[in-house]
């Protein structure tokens, strides 16, 4: 936990889950996908290891010293990468609306970033839309966009077809 005079940064605990659903579907809402996010409070309570399974991810919050409320979230995990082994990849931040342009968002980086260093991590990594005006935001902090630069393009297989994919297996 860390804390600042604004600010405390935390992991997620059980009664924080809700608010972080919430703040997932507005950031849906944001992103023009508002159907996207299919979990559940078990869902995530299970994934971060809240309820003593196995942690997938971390999720972690921001809270508002001044009304005591979580304000943004994160949510990271552990990857690995055959040219540099262990990393750190950073699925979500996200600070509502309405507490932005006070450094929030630049806390949850930072705090996140120290998270990497702590795991010695060599690199940090995360996806934006292209559209989205955070772009600006993230490369002020020393972001590099590998799409632009390297060419990288991030693929995804999704459920049905990655089911079919393991039914040819047979």
């Amino acid at each position: 936990m860390s804390k600042s005079d604004d600010f405390i940064f935390r992991r997620a605990q059980v009664e924080d889950i809700k608010d972080v659903l919430a703040m997932i579907q507005e950031l849906a809402d944001f992103e023009k996908m508002s159907n996207g996010p299919q979990l559940t409070e078990a869902d995530l309570i299970r994934d971060a290891g809240l309820s003593g399974e196995q942690e997938y991810c971390e999720v972690y919050v921001l809270i508002d010293n001044a009304n005591n409320l979580a304000i943004g979230y994160s949510i990271c995990y552990k990857a690995y990468s055959t040219w540099q082994g262990r990393y750190f990849f950073v699925e979500d931040i996200y600070v509502k609306p309405e507490h932005r342009k006070r450094g929030a968002g630049k806390r949850i980086f930072l705090e996140v970033s120290a998270r990497a260093v702590e795991l010695k991590c060599p690199r940090l990594e995360f996806n934006v839309l292209e559209w989205n005006p955070a772009r600006k935001f993230y490369e002020s902090l020393g972001a590099v966009d590998l799409t632009a630069r390297e060419g990288w393009h991030y693929y995804r297989v999704e459920q049905q077809q990655l089911a079919k994919l393991a039914n040819d297996l047979s």
